[in-house]
């Protein structure tokens, strides 16, 4: 028995000795629970919209500060004319639109027909529908409230652009080719040098002449091929047994698609410099990936929702811009003005990747 527990003393040092194995251990159910806590909610707070007061009186006013109060929604933009609105909804950030009809204050204490219009972006039927829904009961809590006797006929007119089908599979597809290209990609290239150093051909290369960043490139190119290939293969399914519209530039969409399959191809590359095994590698790429990547990028649950350290990680994650970017040009038909922020940022941190690869890649075995 002595021996017996001895074992089990030696198996214990073994694990505390080994901070991988704590950090995987304690580290990511920490991880995990406090992002299924906070990321996934259906629920909307503080909501960017856009506002169109066509009446301008002082219930317009009114309706727009209960708007502003319920906590809900945030008024984002005021706009000035019905062509404001597209205009709007290509900046990305706001998802909805209420139109107030000309002469609103009258018409309520008439009693007559009160015309709001709600607007939404419909590239996410989901959030759009929730949206509508929450806005539609404030307003007419308001109607209630305005004391008019017999109480107004409100009129409420929804309209959804970019979707007007409502089909979820606009907002699935342009999600999912995302999650599959960066996690594909970033797996691809993950196991590559973790699989030079676990054969022993990581020597050949480092006293090679070939400068890390040549190694790097090198190492880049055939998967890049590969992923574009997967890209290609994704996207003609989505366009034509999904039937998504593409209403922007083709050359436009595969050079973002490019754009996006190199930080990810990056990513998986510096995942691998840092890994000693290609399971290590392989681990680190799936848990530390495909989590923050499905719930942090807005693919499924409203980034706006969550609390404001997370939205400040979503920041840092290509795919929550590069949805942004594929709905943008294939739903919307923006161009690259429209996109050029979001496009910006990608390239920025794929940069930054690059730098950060180089860096730790190790010129001399430990």
């Amino acid at each position: 028995m002595k021996t017996f527990f001895a074992f089990i003393r030696k198996e214990f040092k073994h694990i505390f000795r080994d901070k991988r194995t704590l950090i995987i251990l304690f580290g990511m159910p920490i991880v995990q629970i406090i992002l299924f806590g906070f990321a996934i909610t259906t629920e909307i707070n503080n909501a960017d919209i856009s506002f169109l007061d066509l009446s301008h009186d002082s219930y317009s006013l009114k309706l727009k500060n209960k708007i502003s109060a319920s906590g809900y929604f945030h008024i984002d933009d005021e706009l000035n004319t019905y062509s404001d609105i597209e205009k709007s909804f290509s900046k990305g950030k706001s998802k909805l639109t209420v139109v107030v009809g000309e002469n609103f204050g009258t018409d309520l204490i008439n009693s007559k027909d009160a015309k709001i219009e709600i607007i939404t972006d419909a590239s996410d039927p989901n959030t759009a529908n929730i949206l509508s829904n929450y806005l539609s009961a404030i307003i007419r809590d308001f109607t209630i409230e305005s004391g008019a006797l017999p109480p107004p006929n409100l009129v409420i007119h929804s309209q959804m652009l970019y979707n007007p089908e409502n089909k979820s599979v606009f907002m699935f597809v342009p999600g999912v080719m995302t999650i599959i290209l960066m996690l594909v990609s970033a797996m691809m290239t993950s196991i590559t040098i973790a699989r030079e150093k676990e054969l022993g051909t990581m020597e050949i290369l480092l006293v090679s002449p070939l400068k890390p960043i040549v190694i790097i490139i090198g190492k880049v190119i055939p998967y890049m091929v590969l992923s574009i290939v997967n890209a290609m293969t994704i996207l003609l399914l989505g366009l034509f047994v999904f039937h998504i519209p593409m209403n922007g530039s083709y050359p436009l969409l595969f050079a973002e698609i490019i754009l996006f399959i190199l930080s990810s191809l990056i990513l998986g590359l510096l995942i691998s410099t840092v890994s000693n095994s290609q399971q290590t590698a392989m681990l680190i790429s799936m848990m530390g990936l495909m989590l923050p990547t499905i719930l942090l990028s807005g693919f499924i649950f409203p980034v706006s929702s969550m609390p404001a350290i997370l939205q400040y990680i979503s920041n840092i994650i290509p795919a929550k811009w590069f949805i942004v970017i594929i709905k943008s040009i294939m739903l919307k038909g923006a161009g690259f003005g429209t996109i050029a922020f979001e496009t910006y940022v990608i390239a920025f941190i794929t940069l930054i990747l690059v730098i950060l690869t180089i860096k730790k890649f190790k010129i001399r075995l430990e």
